[in-house]
């Protein structure tokens, strides 16, 4: 019997060692992270928004963590390509994602299926950076504001378009249709400089862009910018109105942040959230991103987690008033 008992007791003992173990590793690990490279996933080609602040942040990261930060470009499908190849690695802190807007709360919105779940399959750690959108027409338009924008769409329903490259863009100049009622059909461009280029030669009416698509054009006098879909005015076009100030409440800010597989370890979570939200706030990283006319963020992992929930439902509801699709 007592063979027997000390069998069973050590039984129960290697169980126990088995179960804690891979916690325990697992512990280990996070706390001598990183020892080795970390990789930084962009759905999009190099030299764009989110490839210049996946580089910015990342040679940030590497000198305070002390090991090489590597980016990866893996454009295709909207950055569907990208994203879902981040949710199916290792959830050990090594491989991350820069996820726009459009990946994670807009293609949820509007595509009938993804492989990935913005929410189930990823951590958020850090939003690193914003995006005010702006509402422009050609510098040669009769139309000088919002209002007198709205007015001729109702008048010429059948003459007014606008320039779309995503979707991000259209759903926000559905919002604008739905708060305005103005009638007004999309057609697709490849690119949002293509969106732009398209005002500038008289192709279609307006296009909702990022500042950074259509900012030569209005400082160069090409386009004429009627508001900026955001909160504030930008400092850089202290005379443009926010839509809100031009009567619409239309706030369509995009975004660009950091985000881990499903499973990586709290700690490590923690201490990339706690580097990124340092380096945010640096001088020379916020003037570099201000150059971009991007807005240095820098958020928890809390905050950006819920203004990844919160943005999903939005759209997801503007896109259905919209009967906006896009079958993969």
């Amino acid at each position: 019997m007592k063979v027997l008992k000390k069998r069973f007791l050590a039984g129960i003992c290697v169980g126990l060692v088995a179960l804690i173990s891979p916690r325990a590793t697992i512990a280990e690990q996070a706390t001598k992270y990183p020892s080795r490279p970390i990789h930084i996933v962009v759905g999009f080609t190099p030299g764009g928004g989110n490839d210049i602040i996946a580089r910015l942040f990342g040679q940030k990261l590497s000198e305070s963590l002390g090991q090489p930060v590597i980016i990866e470009n893996k454009p295709g499908a909207g950055a569907i390509l990208a994203t879902d190849y981040v949710a199916k690695s290792a959830p050990d802190g090594y491989t991350l994602l820069i996820g726009a807007s459009g990946a994670m709360v807009i293609n949820p919105a509007v595509y009938t299926r993804l492989p990935y779940d913005p929410v189930r399959d990823f951590i958020p750690i850090s939003e690193l950076g914003s995006f005010p959108l702006i509402l422009i027409v050609n510098a040669a338009s009769p139309l000088k504001s919002v209002s007198e924008l709205v007015a001729y769409a109702k008048q010429n329903p059948n003459k007014t378009n606008y320039s779309s490259s995503s979707a991000a863009f259209q759903l926000a100049t559905e919002l604008f249709k739905q708060k305005t009622g103005a009638p007004m059909q999309m057609i697709p461009y490849k690119g949002a400089n293509d969106s732009v280029v398209a005002v500038i030669a008289g192709e279609v009416t307006t296009t909702i862009a990022d500042a950074g698509s259509v900012w030569s054009q209005i400082t160069g006098g090409q386009a004429r910018a009627l508001a900026v879909a955001a909160p504030k005015r930008m400092q850089e076009l202290p005379d443009v109105p926010t839509m809100k100030e031009a009567g619409t409440d239309v706030d369509a800010v995009l975004w660009s942040g950091i985000l881990a597989p499903k499973g990586t370890p709290p700690e490590v979570v923690r201490k990339l959230q706690d580097e990124l939200m340092r380096i945010a706030k640096l001088p020379d990283v916020v003037s570099r991103l201000k150059l971009l006319n991007i807005d240095s963020v820098g958020s928890s992992s809390d905050e950006f987690s819920r203004i990844i929930v919160s943005d999903i439902a939005r759209w997801t509801e503007i896109a259905r008033i919209g009967n906006v699709k896009i079958e993969p």
